[in-house]
């Protein structure tokens, strides 16, 4: 279900530096925001079974991806929180990496109708993702991410948003795809439906034939032929995740559960990263382009637990 036969390829060298730098500004201004916002929400949780805790904090390092020999090839940052009080695990991470594609990269794109990856491996790609496992396990995981990928001979947005609930709560999902909707409307009545059912399709976890989560959007490939439309759109996402999840986290975050509802949450987070390993496109990208493990390994829980 790619965009990619579709890409709109005149100009494609157009101001394409000042592009990629708006694009990686735009990414680190966004995970800024989220990180202000969760530990906000760290803050204000003071009477449940981990108040007793110091509200957890972001730490921040760099992450750095070698290139042939000892050429720079980008890197990024990591801000993660550990064992807070509401976030057992969160992460935000953005990147910038840029060098040669591998020629299994340059097979996994060309297969996606990407054109001329074969013939000219070169890259640039930044963005930002974000992996949320909850202390709680009454709260909804969350994963979002969005990204902008350019070649010589093409460019392309990608991301989306999906919401992870130990045990789904209708009224939850409704309010989760209601920030969607929103923002994907302002751009494209086609835009919610096409990326929801998308979503559907991609969050599968294939070999149980089971659904990581109750979904949100996903898309890839995304080139109108308009940069800064496709740009916009894609910033829009970002935002919908601050309207979408962490109104969640405080409407739940104080409810209380039992023991049998935390072996669930870590059955599910087993789930979770076994979709992760074996399917997601990013850690796949992350794994055959040399960027550090840690990072790309980010999204993993801190615990889980399998049948």
């Amino acid at each position: 279900m790619s965009a990619a036969a579709a890409m709109d390829v005149t100009g494609v060298l157009d101001n394409a530096e000042a592009r990629q730098a708006r694009a990686s500004a735009w990414f680190k201004e966004l995970r800024d925001a989220i990180c202000t916002r969760m530990e906000g929400i760290e803050d204000a949780y003071s009477s449940g079974p981990f108040s007793d805790l110091p509200a957890g904090r972001f730490e921040r390092s760099e992450t750095h991806r070698a290139g042939e020999g000892d050429e720079d090839a980008g890197g990024g940052e990591m801000a993660v929180m550990r064992d807070g009080r509401v976030f057992e695990k969160v992460g935000v991470n953005i990147s910038t990496v840029f060098g040669s594609l591998a020629p299994r990269a340059q097979q996994m794109m060309a297969s996606r109708g990407i054109p001329g990856v074969e013939a000219d491996p070169r890259f640039w790609a930044a963005g930002i993702s974000l992996v949320a496992h909850m202390r709680s396990p009454k709260v909804p995981a969350v994963h979002m991410n969005t990204r902008m990928f350019w070649t010589p001979n093409a460019w392309w947005f990608g991301g989306g948003g999906d919401l992870n609930p130990m045990v789904p709560v209708e009224e939850d999902t409704a309010f989760f795809h209601a920030a969607y909707k929103t923002e994907c409307d302002k751009h494209n009545l086609d835009y919610y439906p096409r990326y929801k059912a998308w979503a559907d399709e991609y969050f599968m976890i294939k070999h149980r034939n089971f659904a990581r989560g109750v979904g949100g959007i996903f898309y890839d490939d995304h080139n109108t032929g308009d940069w800064e439309a496709d740009f916009a759109f894609t910033q829009d996402v970002g935002r919908s995740f601050l309207a979408a999840h962490p109104p969640l986290v405080e409407k739940r975050m104080n409810e209380p559960w039992t023991d049998e509802d935390r072996a669930h949450q870590l059955k599910r987070r087993g789930y979770y990263a076994e979709f992760n390993l074996c399917y997601d496109r990013g850690t796949k990208f992350g794994l055959e382009t040399g960027h550090n493990i840690e990072a790309v390994l980010m999204s993993m829980p801190p615990l889980a637990a399998w049948p």
